[in-house]
């Protein structure tokens, strides 16, 4: 596969170089593309069922379900118990995972991290779990090709003065292998699921220690995730009027703690997940009646 293009935007009278991932593939994009980089090697006699968890928003929960139907693996998915307007949604990374053949199952909530902990107990050597978010060791090989798609564009990054790259973080995975991958740039990222501890946490998870070079923003104000944000929105538009959209779950929280808290030139690695803007669109427009 060919290296993803780099685009270049201005927002608030800076330009910002954007690594196109999002451009790889509809389903199979931007990070989640590269974390399941190894599945995607795998010869599809090697395995013939992949579990995993999380919430119905999930861009890794989608990039799994595209992956398998290609892999013709069975694909399990548990979440905590869904309202009846998610079961319902017809659009949506929910919706579109499970047209490509995944199977849900509702956990009760009291029962759901137990239950989790459990998946792993005699397991069979042809079932694969992936932990939420596609944070698995494996996830390096995949940002071994990224990094080297970077060092590769490094003459035009150069001509454009980049010393620092930037990505949001649920897990911190990618934000976390690009650091230690290239520690010749700075990296910058923003807990977008938890705070500051459980991004460290998760990261922690993966290495003994965090690359000297990671740089961890904090937002000024504490958001909740996949909570609509008319800031949010603004910042949507703002960037999708400049010329790429991004995702509405991640992306904006990276982009106002960018342009707050930095003023170097940066490149964002686009992490995808724009499927899922079809369902929290609606969700903007109807609270804060924008179109």
């Amino acid at each position: 596969m060919q290296a993803s293009p780099i685009s270049i935007i201005s927002l608030d009278g800076r330009d910002f170089l954007v690594k196109r991932d999002d451009l790889i593939d509809r389903y199979l994009a931007g990070n989640k593309y590269r974390k399941l980089y190894t599945l995607l090697q795998t010869p599809k006699e090697q395995l013939n069922k992949i579990i995993s968890y999380g919430g119905t928003q999930s861009n890794a929960m989608l990039a799994i379900a595209a992956m398998c139907q290609q892999k013709s693996w069975e694909f399990i998915y548990y979440t905590k118990s869904l309202s009846d307007t998610q079961k319902e949604q017809q659009n949506g990374n929910f919706y579109e995972a499970l047209s490509l053949g995944m199977h849900h199952y509702e956990i009760a909530d009291e029962l759901y991290q137990d239950f989790i902990a459990s998946l792993r107990v005699n397991l069979d050597e042809k079932t694969f779990i992936i932990d939420q978010g596609g944070a698995v060791v494996e996830a390096e090989a995949g940002l071994q090709v990224l990094a080297g798609e970077i060092q590769e564009q490094k003459e035009f990054l150069d001509r454009h003065n980049i010393k620092a790259l930037c990505t949001p973080s649920g897990t911190g995975t990618t934000a976390l292998f690009l650091a230690k991958l290239l520690p010749e740039y700075t990296v910058y990222t923003t807990p977008c699921v938890g705070d500051i501890e459980y991004l460290k946490t998760q990261m922690l998870a993966l290495v003994e220690t965090l690359p000297s070079n990671l740089k961890i923003l904090v937002p000024k104000k504490k958001y909740h995730f996949a909570k609509p944000y008319k800031e949010f929105y603004e910042i949507y538009q703002k960037t999708k009027d400049a010329g790429i959209e991004f995702d509405l779950l991640y992306a904006p929280q990276m982009w106002q703690t960018l342009l707050e808290q930095t003023d170097e030139a940066v490149l964002y690695i686009h992490s995808g997940g724009v499927t899922g803007n079809g369902s929290m669109l609606p969700r903007y427009e109807k609270k804060f009646n924008v179109t």
